[in-house]
């Protein structure tokens, strides 16, 4: 794959635009494609969704099989790894700006790297984001909001008090 000359992609988005036009086919999004070492192993994970209802097993097996024949023909990872498929599921990991957007007034938990007060779970509703200042704005109560940098944070996460 040609790149421009001092500017090399990341492994996971070489992956995703790979898998672009299956995705696109099929009427499926990525919520996110990861490329991660976990122990001794090397993953490749590729989260689909689909609006309204999301995905089934059906679906991502279909994908996995599509984008795995495309991975195989473009070879565009040098070591070997473990190709993953699956929904972000209920309480997805919010990390990109339109996370955040899609998902303004809903219940979201925050871990923070370093405990606030002794403290390192938050949730709350999430009433604001700014992009540009890695900012996002809880409400914990009627009475009570809180700023978090997103660097500053482990994960945001959507929150779902039945789970």
């Amino acid at each position: 794959m040609a790149q421009p000359k001092g500017k090399k992609q990341n492994t996971a988005a070489v992956c995703e635009a790979l898998a672009a036009p299956v995705a696109e086919q099929m009427g499926i999004y990525f919520w996110d494609v990861v490329f991660e070492k976990e122990g001794a192993g090397w993953y490749l994970r590729y989260y689909i969704d689909k609006d309204p209802d999301g995905i089934d097993l059906d679906t991502c097996e279909a994908f996995s099989r599509a984008v795995s024949d495309l991975l195989d023909a473009a070879d565009p990872i040098e070591q070997s790894y473990c190709l993953e498929v699956g929904s972000p599921g209920v309480e997805r990991k919010l990390s990109k700006s339109w996370h955040f957007k899609k998902y303004m007034g809903c219940d979201v938990l925050v871990r923070l790297i370093r405990p606030v007060d002794g403290v390192r779970e938050f949730v709350g509703e999430l009433i604001g984001y700014d992009g540009l200042s890695g900012i996002i704005t809880i409400e914990l109560d009627e009475d009570m909001e809180m700023d978090f940098m997103l660097d500053e944070t482990a994960f945001v996460r959507l929150y779902d008090q039945a789970l």
